[in-house]
């Protein structure tokens, strides 16, 4: 029932700031032509392929990798305020409503991101479905240390819960949200900072 009401409310929001959604692709369309939404696939629950939704940041010659591994050279001049207010995301919502995302979740990995893959089935992040927003994503984790972000994952699995979940969507937007994540997990981030990694 939650789920249904979720899925209803941001079915109306995505509805709501379809006026937004429109602005920025026109002015993609503009700067850097068409395509103006960005499709790739990644992976998801029980290591499922899907392909994610977002607005188009990046020019249409980058290479299909991580953000980590993308110039920033590589970014449209819309594209850093976009990826800076997280509008790059709104078409995620459609993802959402498909059952492929959750709003909450680990962020979905590459098919190409073995090493990440490999700590991610250590962790057993692939029982849970993915997220739109997650705890290694607010915190400034990515997936340029694989082993890193799946500790971060599981410490999120294993503390899950509705007032967590509500927590970590706030904490996209608002500072103070985010302060209150690293304050709560402060002893755990400490332990998994100490630990010496293969990057």
């Amino acid at each position: 029932m939650i789920n249904l009401i979720l899925k209803i409310f941001a079915g109306l929001g995505l509805i709501a700031l379809s006026p937004i959604i429109l602005i920025c692709i026109f002015i993609i369309i503009i700067e850097d032509g068409l395509p103006a939404i960005f499709v790739q696939e990644r992976l998801g629950k029980d290591l499922k392929n899907f392909n994610i939704y977002k607005i188009r940041t990046m020019h249409l010659n980058t290479p299909n990798l991580g953000t980590h591994e993308v110039s920033s050279s590589s970014y449209l001049k819309i594209g850093f305020i976009l990826r800076k207010l997280k509008i790059d995301e709104l078409p995620q919502v459609i993802n959402f409503l498909k059952g492929e995302l959750n709003l909450v979740g680990p962020r979905p990995g590459l098919p190409s991101q073995e090493e990440l893959k490999k700590f991610r089935l250590n962790s057993r992040v692939f029982d849970i479905s993915p997220g739109i927003t997650g705890l290694a994503q607010v915190l400034g984790y990515d997936m340029s240390n694989p082993e890193k972000l799946a500790k971060i994952d599981s410490l999120y699995i294993e503390k899950k819960s509705i007032k967590l979940d509500l927590i970590i969507f706030f904490a996209t937007f608002i500072k103070s949200y985010r302060k209150k994540l690293l304050t709560t997990f402060a002893e755990e981030i400490k332990v998994i900072e100490s630990r010496k990694y293969n990057v």
